[in-house]
């Protein structure tokens, strides 16, 4: 019977994640070449800006694949934290209607967004063959680091899901702190250019930590990672927080869950 019950849900999920990426892209001329193309256009702007006007790009070795790459990745964190956070509340209908778990529905809307993060790492290994520039030894790694990502990912989704059912200014909130985050986190820079003292603070963030070593798996081993800023045991916290925020965000998001039907 569990096992049973276990594969109706996984079922749900599934299916769940193909009908909101279809439904992301209907009535939509260009479909689910905008998966690819929003990302790339956003990079090109900023390519442009940062190389011609700024004159940073041109001083990094492989800057154009560098800055792709945490655009990519930031592109799913953003498209994944945001889609989840009305997850609830915009299956409103549904869960006054049908019992299921309710923490499928914003695990849904995060692996929704997985979807057009694969697309666009494809895009991107495609842009970095043309680029020449090659895989390191430890590509493979990267591998966890995506895991890693998932995980931070959805955990920071759960929270924000369960407070959009109580607190609808989380959406303002949250959309003020994405684009700090968005220039606290070394994606159009080089850690490099920070000063020293504020380089520890920001490789304390996961997400600078996952960009980071990301760079470092796939472009360049010369990439500062948490362990080159910060001190044992300093340097664990970026990557132990990912875990301690899935755990608290599934016990918060399970505490909430059953207040959900009388809340929304």
């Amino acid at each position: 019977m569990k096992k049973t019950i276990s594969y109706n849900y996984f079922g749900l999920v599934r299916e769940l994640i193909l009908t909101d990426f279809k439904l992301k892209y209907k009535a939509s001329f260009f479909g689910y070449l905008w998966s690819l193309g929003k990302p790339l256009m956003f990079f090109g702007v900023l390519l442009v800006v940062f190389t011609k006007f700024f004159k940073i790009g041109g001083s990094i070795p492989n800057y154009p694949v560098y800055l792709l790459l945490g655009i990519v990745l930031w592109t799913f964190f953003t498209e994944a934290t945001i889609t989840s956070l009305t997850s609830i509340v915009g299956k409103g209908d549904l869960i006054r209607k049908v019992y299921f778990p309710r923490i499928i529905l914003t695990v849904t809307a995060s692996l929704t967004a997985l979807i057009t993060l694969l697309l666009n790492l494809v895009v991107f290994f495609i842009f970095m063959a043309f680029s020449k520039v090659s895989l390191t030894a430890a590509s493979p790694l990267f591998i966890l680091i995506l895991i890693e990502f998932i995980i931070f990912t959805i955990g920071v989704s759960l929270y924000l899901a369960s407070f959009f059912v109580r607190f609808r200014d989380i959406a303002h909130i949250w959309e003020v702190t994405i684009q700090v985050l968005f220039y606290a986190t070394p994606i159009l820079y080089p850690l490099s250019f920070v000063p020293d003292r504020y380089q520890s603070v920001i490789m304390l963030s996961p997400l600078s930590q996952i960009i980071q070593d990301s760079r470092y798996l796939l472009i360049s081993n010369e990439t500062s990672t948490a362990f080159d800023v910060l001190s044992f045991p300093f340097s664990l916290i970026p990557y132990l927080l990912p875990v301690v925020i899935f755990i608290s965000g599934y016990w918060f998001f399970e505490r909430e869950a059953s207040r959900f039907a009388e809340d929304i």
